[in-house]
Parts: C-alpha cells; structure tokens; sequence
C-alpha cells in the first residue's frame, strides 16, 4: 500500500513499480524550473469556435468545462525560464486539458515559443503530451502541424536547439509534426508514443502487432528516441544536453 503523499513527493512516480503518472502543466513546470524563474507568454490566447462544432455538448461549452475543470485556458503553457541556471524557451503540453488536443491555439502558441527561441538565440524545450488534432476544429487543427514544423525549421536553419521530452502519451498530429523534430528527444519511463492507436491499427491492417511496440523502449530500440529519462533525472539531463551542444 502507497500513501498519495510520497507518490506526489517522489514526483508523481510510483516509489516501487516506477510508473510515472501523467501530470498537469503547472506541476511539471515546477518540477523543471529554476525556483521563481518561469515568465509565461501568450497566455491572453482564447479558443474559437470556427466550426460551431457540437457533439455531446457544443464546443465552446466544453472548453468552459476545461477551463474551469484545469484552471487554464488552454492546453499548453510556454514560457521563458532557468533550468539548472540554463536559460530556455519552455512549451508544456497538459493532458487534463482535453488530453492536450492541438487546435489553433496550441498551434499558435507553440509556434510563438518556438520563433521567440529563434529570435533570442536560445534552448527550446518541448514537454509533449497529446491525444493529436483537436477534431472540433477540423481542418484548422489540422493546419497546425505544418504551421509548428515550418517554424521548427526555421529554427534549424538558425542552428537552433530543440529538445523533446515526449511524455504519455505523444501521439496522432502532434507525434506526426513537432514532436518528431528535436534534435534531441527524451522520453519518460514507458511513455505512449506513435500515430495512431494500436487497435487502430491492428483493425486497418489486419496483423499482430509487437508487444510494446508504442512505448518508448520501443522507440529507443528502432532510433525514434535518443534516451529514455527518469522524471527525477530530466533537469539534470535537460541542463546537460544544452551543455554539450553549447547552448
């Protein structure tokens, strides 16, 4: 028996099976972050509702409901801060905002933190985690993922550098575009990465699958992933990375 108490203490990470939960925005930026170091940007940026989308309830509902439910107002937070007394630009992802969907939001604002790491010659750091394309906004969440690979480009022909920590899960439009473009990706302990589920893709084409084949063991094992990280590791793993690419 484990006691919620030394679970949130060691980070959100069970201290004896070692499975990491998924977290929120805000406390990953605190676990990352140099104490009182993280300014954020971009925060005024509000949802649309192009489409008039409705399902269960009406888009603009739902993300009343998610904004009241997380306390934001979107499903990334960027901003600029100290790791280990290195300076980056930080783009969060957060699960409890509809599992992190990409619309034009999320698209915007990570496209911002990744030109404003261009502009000020800094460390860009991606925390991703995401279900993929928000579908209640079609074909403009869609969009995003050229709009942030174009902007990741830009930022290598800067000779920008960009680090990936993919979390659980990473997966669908935001696996297929930012995600897949670091010069360096970390990824959590058995973190769920790939395009599209693994009963999906059973279904589409009618084979058995490898065991594990969308974790990040997997990954590493056929190149995806460049390591795999410990929660309790990844500030010193980040400040080294930037160390070791001169950043």
């Amino acid at each position: 028996m484990l006691y919620e108490k030394e679970v949130v203490e060691n980070l959100h990470v069970c201290p004896e099976c070692g499975y990491h939960r998924r977290i929120d925005a805000r406390t990953r930026i605190a676990q990352l972050v140099d104490p009182d170091s993280f300014e954020e940007f971009a925060e005024d940026l509000r949802s649309t509702d192009p489409l008039k989308f409705k399902d269960r309830i009406p888009y603009k509902e739902r993300l009343q409901q998610e904004q009241e439910k997380t306390g934001e107002v979107e499903a990334v937070v960027v901003g600029k801060a100290f790791i280990r007394g290195r300076p980056v630009i930080l783009a969060v992802m957060n699960p409890s905002f509809i599992m992190a969907s990409m619309g034009s939001v999320v698209g915007e604002k990570v496209t911002r933190a990744i030109e404003r790491a261009t502009a000020e010659n800094l460390p860009l750091v991606i925390v991703t985690a995401s279900g993929g394309a928000r579908m209640q906004e079609g074909m403009v969440s869609l969009m995003q993922m050229a709009k942030t690979s174009a902007a990741v480009g830009k930022l290598d022909e800067a000779k920008g550098l960009y680090i990936v920590v993919a979390t659980d899960p990473t997966t669908a439009g935001v696996a297929a575009s930012f995600a897949s473009l670091g010069d360096v990706i970390l990824a959590e302990p058995e973190a769920m990465i790939g395009f599209a589920g693994p009963r999906v893709i059973a279904n589409t084409i009618n084979a058995e699958l490898p065991e594990g084949f969308q974790t990040a063991e997997f990954m590493l094992e056929h190149g995806f992933v460049d390591r795999i990280v410990k929660r309790c590791d990844l500030r010193r793993e980040i400040a080294r990375t930037i160390d070791y690419c001169g950043k």
